[in-house]
């Protein structure tokens, strides 16, 4: 994507909308014409659509100044096994291989946009906002699902109170995740720079480790709550941190040949981004390490350890344009919008919840450490996105309690939706009001041929 961006005019929209409806149009008739099609020839049909739709869709609502992600979510949700049918369960099942290859994109993105001088400069200020903000979290919003419990939600309506508060804690820990994939989505559209940008990183990248440490020591004390037969176990707390550990030793190890190579070699960047996003990933997990940890250690040694962080920067975003699109569409064909049909009132009551203590978190640590004008206004918007990290822990919470687990994922779904399209919206519109996106999306009145740049084109 450029950091120019040129004005588009009514006619250019025009032309825009008149495309997508054609690529809807192709899509609907091909469906109709062969129902039954569920082979390669699906999956390639699906993926070309995809990435058709939701780039049209993305161009098209940038005059409501929301970012590109939303329109690839829109596109997914519309054209999903739940609206229009397009695209079927089992294509979307079989376009999981991108998603391993964006996380892992996502995650070296990660890495490579934390710099150690910025990190030092406002680690107070992450300290105090994270302790703030898991201490709320947890406190304020499981109390929350405590209280809607006995009259809104149908699995803990009978629960004793022992095994509710065990329940309560488990959710309380979901509330606190954060979106990584969501927050590198909109950076990539928005190219910011400047305080917000350096703390949203900071804090969204760091809470993925505190998450998954809470997550263990909740499902320590969760279980013999609700198992008077169980036993407190420090078990978990070894495996975690054997999985930490290996896997910012991976990281690191991983990092430092990134950097040599980049030194010595530095050419077909592509494949070796490849490679890693599909290759290594199998690998880590085989090992049974993170391998979003491990990535994103990796980007952060090559950014901070070696001169060679800004080339390893370009290449992947010049390799992430097309896997976001197909990444975010997906997900949004992921979304089960009958579930959310269903569970509208609890989980909007729960994700209500979880934004304003957000928002109330992030004021009184702001306010705490004296941070600067726009994170103590702002700092809020780019934690209100959840996504696939929360839905991977509540995947965990289920395999781990399997008598109420499938219901408590499917609330999570539901309420992730909420956050999954509201919070990238949040995000865009802080940092367009902060003034540290590099480009904002023109308005529908401007003339395409006004542009000076477009006519020196």
């Amino acid at each position: 994507m450029s950091t120019t961006q040129h004005a588009k005019g009514f006619r250019t929209r025009a032309y825009d909308a008149l495309s997508l409806a054609i690529v809807f149009g192709l899509m609907w008739v091909c469906v109709k014409q062969a129902p039954g099609l569920h082979d390669d020839a699906s999956l390639v049909s699906g993926l070309g659509f995809l990435l058709l739709a939701g780039t049209l869709t993305s161009e098209l609502i940038e005059v409501l100044r929301v970012p590109h992600l939303t329109g690839y979510l829109v596109t997914g949700m519309v054209a999903g096994p739940h609206v229009l049918h397009l695209i079927s369960h089992e294509s979307v099942k079989r376009l999981e291989p991108v998603n391993t290859l964006t996380l892992a994109l996502i995650a070296l993105a990660g890495g490579c946009e934390l710099r150690v001088d910025a990190l030092r400069e406002g680690l107070k200020s992450l300290a105090v906002a994270m302790v703030v903000q898991c201490a709320l979290g947890l406190l304020v919003v499981g109390s929350v699902f405590m209280i809607a419990a006995p009259s809104m939600i149908p699995f803990a309506k009978d629960m004793p109170m022992a095994a509710l508060f065990g329940v309560a804690l488990l959710w309380g820990v979901l509330a606190i995740s954060r979106s990584p994939s969501a927050t590198l989505g909109v950076l990539s559209q928005t190219r910011a720079q400047g305080p917000l940008t350096t703390f949203t990183l900071g804090f969204v990248m760091s809470s993925d480790v505190v998450v998954v440490v809470l997550l263990a020591g909740a499902i320590g004390v969760a279980r013999p709550l609700m198992d008077p037969g169980a036993v407190f176990s420090l078990e978990a707390f070894g495996v975690l941190g054997h999985e930490i550990i290996g896997s910012v030793a991976v990281g690191t190890t991983l990092g430092l040949i990134l950097a040599v190579y980049l030194k010595l070699i530095g050419q077909q960047l592509l494949v070796v981004l490849i490679a890693l996003g599909f290759g290594a990933t199998e690998v880590l997990r085989y090992l049974h390490f993170d391998p979003v940890l491990a990535f994103l250690v990796a980007g952060f040694v090559v950014q901070n350890l070696s001169k060679q962080g800004d080339r390893f920067m370009h290449a992947i975003e010049g390799a992430s344009g097309v896997v976001y699109v197909v990444f975010f569409a997906s997900a949004g064909a992921h979304l089960d919008l009958p579930l959310l049909g269903a569970l509208w009132p609890v989980a909007l009551l729960l994700a209500g919840s979880r934004a304003l203590v957000t928002f109330g978190a992030a004021r009184l640590s702001s306010r705490i450490v004296n941070d600067p004008p726009r994170i103590r206004t702002w700092g809020w918007a780019p934690l209100i996105s959840q996504a696939g990290l929360t839905l991977g822990l509540s995947a965990m919470i289920a395999r781990e309690f399997p008598v109420f687990g499938e219901s408590f994922r499917a609330l999570a779904i539901a309420t992730v939706a909420l956050n999954e399209v509201a919070g990238p919206i949040l995000f865009k519109l802080a940092l367009d009001r902060t003034e540290e996106s590099r480009g904002h999306a023109p308005a529908l009145a401007d003339s395409d041929g006004d542009d000076p740049e477009t006519r020196a084109a």
